[in-house]
């Protein structure tokens, strides 16, 4: 079993942080998933989080900021012959599309809620994404989607 980190920024609009991958990701290719990667050996979920965080997005957030909502269980035997857990940081942000920096994949932007639902999501992404929307957690970080 792999362990994977994933972080869901909001925007004061409600809007989230998503990474559009492209052609040559190995799971889920030209799909939109969250920010976020493998666990290495010897590293913990959170730690990962915002390593991930700072490597796909440039994006430093303090200690703390990052906060778990949920453990997932991922079937990636399809491509890789696994059943994979992954764990999603949730925090709010004011920040923009022009304070991300692509690390990895087409883009990574906020999307609005209604939007996001619609995209053609990754495994993981379709099964966290629209959970998320829905969850008491969205609601409570004050973003007031439009």
């Amino acid at each position: 079993m792999r362990r994977f980190s994933a972080v869901l920024l909001v925007d004061p609009r409600g809007w989230l942080l998503l990474q559009e991958r492209d052609d040559g990701a190995p799971i889920d290719p030209d799909c939109w998933g969250l920010v976020g990667g493998h666990v290495e050996d010897g590293e913990d979920f959170e730690p990962a989080a915002y390593r991930e965080l700072l490597e796909e997005t440039g994006v430093v957030v303090e200690p703390g900021i990052l906060q778990l909502w949920r453990e997932f269980t991922l079937d990636h035997r399809y491509t890789h012959g696994n059943v994979d857990t992954m764990r999603v940081y949730v925090a709010p942000t004011r920040l923009t599309d022009a304070d991300i920096v692509c690390g990895e994949g087409r883009q990574i932007v906020f999307v609005e809620p209604g939007a996001a639902r619609d995209l053609t999501l990754t495994t993981a992404a379709a099964a966290i994404v629209p959970e998320f929307l829905d969850s008491d957690r969205y609601a409570g970080l004050g973003a007031t989607p439009g």
